[in-house]
């Protein structure tokens, strides 16, 4: 019986030792395909910077384009499946572990269980700031709610690079968004109980009931959204739920809208608030500064990227109107 066992393990082992040339193969391989296919589109761009655009050729570039988006993306499923070096952030966090998933099946199973914690979260913190603001009035269980707002920023930092790595096409501001966010926290946990403390409190928990209502409401419905349009062929499998509005939510997710944008605003009004203080003459704190800083980013980057989806939206709609 033993010496079965030890005939599959060693199996194992020999299949595992040949899974692992041709993973490297296979990145070897796709890094040649893409160094051609990035030479291909500049030359194709040289040579459309050299020619007058007609009729007959405007269909074979056309076609050369489209070509080149297809390929690309082929090599982003195929690298999705293969291991690749961390980024920055996590060889600095985990160091060189490989967080590559291998089957499709494991990379949706801790998609769907990011998006459960990013839901059971949010649902904690809205009790949370609930107690803090109308039945604690402590700095303790301030710092204590400050301090888990640290862990899940960080938490969802790292889960979202391991995502990225995975296939996930989260990027731009909804992924420096949650850097921001853990800045800001860390600050306000290290904010000593004072006047200007005490002036900012009330006003900050009451955004952070506001905030984590409106989160909830975005990654309950959007959750629902994704799967319609996962089922439909219309979405990647693992694309996420974000604390913003994106292209893809005009189907049936426009009401959030309105909820956004006075959450946002909301945010430029404690950067506004912050900035007043600063100014107090019984302001010693450093951390009034320097938290007004980052409700201003947070306020230009949800802004204007909002404002550019629904931008392009409206320019979309209009060349459509006009063919």
């Amino acid at each position: 019986m033993c010496f079965i066992h030890q005939e599959t393990h060693r199996s194992y082992r020999q299949e595992l030792e040949e899974l692992t040339k041709l993973q490297t193969r296979c990145s070897s391989s796709i890094s040649r395909q893409k160094k051609k296919l990035k030479d291909l589109s500049l030359d194709l761009k040289k040579y459309l910077s050299r020619i007058k655009y007609t009729q007959d050729n405007e269909e074979q570039i056309k076609e050369i384009k489209e070509t080149i988006k297809l390929r690309e993306k082929a090599f982003f499923e195929m690298e999705s499946f293969l291991p690749k070096k961390n980024g920055l952030y996590l060889s600095l966090v985990l160091g060189n572990v490989n967080v590559t998933l291998l089957s499709k099946h494991a990379k949706f199973a801790y998609k769907d269980e990011y998006e459960k914690f990013k839901l059971y979260l949010t649902m904690i913190l809205l009790v949370f700031s609930f107690v803090c603001r109308f039945l604690l009035n402590s700095r303790v269980t301030d710092a204590m709610f400050n301090f888990l707002l640290v862990w899940y920023y960080c938490t969802l930092t790292i889960r979202e690079s391991i995502l990225i790595n995975n296939g996930s096409r989260i990027k731009g501001w909804w992924v420096l968004n949650h850097y921001v966010s853990t800045f800001l926290s860390g600050v306000i946990l290290t904010w000593p109980d004072g006047l200007m403390y005490q002036m900012f409190r009330n006003q900050y928990l009451s955004f952070s009931i506001y905030q984590s209502f409106v989160q909830f409401l975005q990654y309950y419905y959007q959750s629902g959204c994704l799967y319609r349009l996962r089922a439909l062929g219309e979405r990647h499998n693992m694309d996420l739920t974000v604390e913003g509005f994106q292209s893809w939510m005009w189907r049936g997710l426009t009401f959030l809208l309105p909820f956004l944008f006075f959450g946002q605003f909301w945010q430029l009004y404690n950067a506004i608030t912050l900035f007043q203080l600063a100014r107090h003459p019984e302001c010693k704190e450093w951390q009034v500064i320097m938290c007004g800083v980052p409700f201003l980013v947070h306020f230009m980057g949800n802004f204007f990227t909002t404002l550019r989806v629904v931008q392009q939206k409206f320019q979309k709609q209009t060349e459509e109107k006009n063919e």
